[in-house]
């Protein structure tokens, strides 16, 4: 059985021009996660949405998350005993720093929640010149959460601004993930 890709997008969600977005619209295998407020972001709800979406596929399912996507998902694993699961992996996609000078309350909210190893594998993808976490803290949240670490060299926030379309490296990237994932028939 083939994972099913759950997409976690950050804070106000993926636009149109947004590479989540377009995988979404292009890919087969994926859902997304949708948050009550994306502007205002509540950890319990966001943890609780992304609890409930996961309950809701049968089969292996790599979480895809972006910006403060990632410290949802990290907020989930600690606080969710589905994310437990050995049916679980993820894509983990420039991170937002809470701790960061200038971050906004919504984003410093999830700071003290996504402490400590993912239960589950995962591939953390950071930026060099990313202005929402520098690539030194971007490092130390792989290695917090027992992630591999790719860096993507300068790609900014790796949004829609980072024009990257569909981010085809990024879907390499996510069938490796689901090839680790999938329980042959």
């Amino acid at each position: 059985m083939a994972a099913h890709v759950l997409i976690v997008p950050g804070l106000n969600g993926s636009g149109p021009d947004h590479w989540q977005t377009r995988w979404e619209e292009e890919r087969v295998d994926c859902s997304r996660v949708e948050q009550l407020d994306w502007d205002d972001p509540d950890p319990l709800s966001w943890i609780a949405r992304i609890d409930a979406a996961v309950a809701s596929i049968s089969g292996p399912v790599v979480i895809v998350a972006h910006s403060l996507g990632c410290l949802a998902v990290g907020a989930w694993a600690t606080l969710s005993t589905r994310a437990r699961d050995s049916r679980i992996g993820a894509l983990l996609v420039a991170p937002c720093d809470p701790a960061q000078e200038g971050a906004i309350e919504g984003i410093r909210r999830f700071g003290l929640i996504a402490r400590g190893r993912l239960p589950f594998q995962s591939i953390l993808v950071a930026s060099s010149n990313d202005p929402y976490v520098s690539f030194g803290r971007g490092s130390r949240f792989a290695s917090e959460w027992g992630s591999e670490l790719i860096d993507a060299g300068e790609m900014g926030h790796i949004n829609a601004q980072s024009q990257l379309g569909s981010w085809h490296w990024g879907q390499r990237l996510l069938d490796q993930m689901k090839a680790r994932l999938t329980v042959p028939a």
